[in-house]
């Protein structure tokens, strides 16, 4: 099961409210997917803007078909949402993915990814009952390799990427689950 018995749709931490998307967030979400930066994530400059629609749809279906999904990142005091972190478990995944991109860039380097996918690792974990989970991160994404790198996680040169894509895999454990893994 991948989101357990939990109706949960909305965390906060010391100054971030994360919580299930809605339709106001989505021109955040597109403004950032048709820039350079979400490259890495799938988008980038010249897109077609349906498909970051249908992105976006998929987040919010998440939430209805499975019960949770990916939050959106708000400062306690704004409505203003940039990033999205989160459980996401597409049907070609491999496993379940904890995925973290922050959608502007003036929010980087203060600390917010790290502090919004604490919270969700907690979460996935303690709530939703996963033993384990992943993050795909591209290989030239650095601010997300030194994110997992924070957290403590640490390369699975095992895991299987989707698709074979040419992404590292960062591997998250519970505390239940510690051993057997090759790290590199």
């Amino acid at each position: 099961m991948i989101c357990g018995s939990t109706r949960l749709t909305m965390l906060e931490t010391r100054r971030l409210v994360l919580r299930r998307p809605k339709a106001s967030d989505l021109p955040f979400w597109q403004a950032y997917f048709a820039s350079e930066r979400a490259r890495l994530v799938g988008g980038g400059p010249a897109p077609n803007r349906g498909f970051s629609r249908w992105v976006f749809a998929t987040f919010v279906g998440r939430w209805e078909l499975n019960g949770c999904g990916p939050f959106v990142v708000l400062f306690k005091e704004r409505d203003y949402s940039f990033g999205l972190v989160g459980p996401w478990y597409p049907s070609n995944w491999p496993e379940k993915e904890l995925t973290w991109p922050i959608w502007a860039p003036d929010y980087e380097g203060h600390s917010i990814a790290l502090e919004a996918a604490s919270a969700v690792r907690s979460h996935v974990f303690d709530e939703l009952g996963w033993r384990t989970a992943v993050s795909y991160i591209a290989p030239r994404n650095t601010r997300s390799i030194a994110l997992a790198e924070r957290l403590g996680r640490q390369r699975d040169i095992e895991a299987q990427t989707p698709d074979d894509d040419d992404v590292l895999v960062y591997r998250h454990r519970s505390e239940q689950d510690q051993e057997g893994i090759l790290w590199s």
